[in-house]
Order: C-alpha cells, then structure tokens, then sequence
C-alpha cells in the first residue's frame, strides 16, 4: 500500500480543523507533520511507507517539543496545586479597594497559586492602584500588606 502525496495533505488538514473540535493545541502539530511529509512526497515520490511514516512521526513529536520547549517554556510549570507558602512575599497590584472587615481584589503580573487575580483581605484600608505583598493565604483569600 502506497500513500499519496495528496492523502498527506487531506490528513493534515483534517487533523488541523479537528484542533478545533478538540482543544488541546496538540493535533494541530500532528497536522503541520502530515502536511510536511505531503509536501517531501510531492518532492520525492518514490519514499516507502515505512519512512513516511517515521518522518511524520518524527516531524510531529519535533514540533511538539519545539513548542513546549522554546514557544512555551513555562507551560509545563503550573503552580497549582503548589504550597501557600510559595505565594507570601509576591507583589500584586489592587483592583478593588480593600478595607477591614471588607474583601478587595489583587491582581499579580504572573499567575500566583494558578490564578493572576485573587481575592484578598488586609488588616488596614487600602486604595486601589496601590502596589501591595502577600503576607499569607488564608483558604481562597489573600491575605495582602501596603509596601
């Protein structure tokens, strides 16, 4: 059995508009490797199925790691989950004045225990726009100091 230049590129572009229906930006790779290899078949039309086969394969694992690795390098380095501990001393920004006895919300320049806004809770009145740190977490509060 012999495929076809262009069965490569149907494939590809069937797993390409399947990334669509499946939202996990994972196909789409597996797609660019069978375009890629009906692309090498148009140029040369004599390669085995065993090899179309390997280069897709490692067309398609190459560009996953590609991705992981230079596109998105933190991707793999979720905090959630992560202990509290490691949210006390991050620097945010309030949203939403926050005041005594009254929840405020603070917003962080990169995501803090999985999340780039939380709700917080401080001892004193404090404005919005104001730079403030974590001092703690208390359940799914924040609980945040004035710098």
């Amino acid at each position: 059995m012999q495929l076809e230049w262009w069965a490569w590129i149907v494939i590809g572009i069937v797993l390409i508009v399947a990334e669509l229906a499946i939202p996990s930006f994972f196909t789409i790779w597996f797609g660019l490797g069978a375009l890629l290899v009906g692309l090498l078949m148009l140029a040369l039309p004599d390669l085995s199925v065993t090899a179309q086969l390997a280069i897709w394969t490692a067309a398609s694992l190459a560009m996953v790691a590609l991705w992981f690795r230079v596109f998105k390098p933190g991707f793999h380095k979720t905090r959630v989950g992560t202990a509290a501990g490691e949210a006390i001393g991050e620097i945010g920004l309030l949203v939403s004045a926050v005041a005594p006895f009254q929840r405020g919300k603070v917003r962080f320049q990169r995501p803090v225990l999985g999340s780039d806004e939380w709700v917080c809770v401080a001892d004193g009145a404090i404005a919005a726009g104001e730079r403030v740190k974590v001092v703690s977490v208390e359940g799914s509060f924040l609980t945040v100091s004035k710098i």
